[in-house]
């Protein structure tokens, strides 16, 4: 249980975990604030989208909302190359209700009951994040899923959180499916991972062994000719001396 970060510091841990981060608009005070509270904050929820016709049009929905649910629909906006777009903070219509005990479950950083309530109000108690994906069977390119585990670690990390702080919508709201198609025992074990270093770690990336020192050129072994020759002229400046 945390007081929210300041916006500032929101944006900063993410780039700080080397996240590539767009800030759209008024993102900083575009917020559901008047509507409820915001915090204290619990954890990361992840969602997607669904269906859309351009990235640039989806981040702009999540912007502004629609008709019967106003934006912001969540605070950042991952786009299928793996960035995140932020278009609000603060309190955003993302969450809806869900159930009581696996807001307990987060907050204790145990393992998630099976959501079967709607009874608590999770737009106060989570970050949430958009990944741009139709939730119909479209793949989920690796970019987008690294930046899902990168904003989780994040935020994580800027708390205090192991990742049992990281949940989706399909485990908090009963019916909700998403993110569809991502396994979240994967994703909280890869945050999980990336907590075990420092943010600026990158996976699979390994340095350059350090270059080996210069081997010294053998000594070269004279040829039998040469030993010869070497031989005849000392005897020959032996015999000049004794003349």
């Amino acid at each position: 249980m945390a007081t929210p970060l300041t916006a500032a510091r929101f944006a900063a841990a993410l780039r700080a975990e080397g996240v590539k981060v767009v800030e759209v608009g008024d993102w900083e005070t575009h917020n559901r604030n008047s509507r409820g509270p915001w915090g204290p904050v619990n954890g990361i929820m992840q969602h997607h989208t669904g269906p859309y016709s351009t990235e640039k049009g989806m981040v702009e929905l999540c912007r502004k909302g629609y008709s019967g649910l106003p934006g912001p629909l969540c605070h950042g906006v991952i786009d299928r190359s793996g960035t995140v777009h932020l278009v609000g903070y603060g309190r955003a219509n993302h969450a809806g209700s869900g159930d009581d005990d696996v807001l307990a479950a987060v907050v204790a950083e145990t393992k998630l009951p099976i959501d079967n309530e709607a009874n608590t109000d999770g737009n106060r108690h989570f970050y949430g994040f958009e990944a741009i994906n139709t939730g119909g069977g479209q793949d989920w390119p690796a970019a987008q899923i690294e930046a899902m585990v990168r904003v989780s670690a994040a935020l994580c990390r800027a708390h205090g959180w192991h990742a049992e702080s990281v949940i989706a919508h399909k485990e908090w709201q009963p019916g909700k499916p998403d993110p569809a198609g991502v396994d979240m025992g994967k994703l909280r074990s890869r945050v999980a991972e990336r907590l075990r270093h420092a943010a600026s770690w990158s996976p699979g990336v390994v340095k350059p062994p350090a270059p080996k020192p210069p081997v010294p050129k053998p000594t070269p072994v004279p040829s039998v000719e040469d030993r010869l020759s070497s031989l005849e002229k000392r005897v020959t400046a032996l015999e000049k001396k004794g003349a």
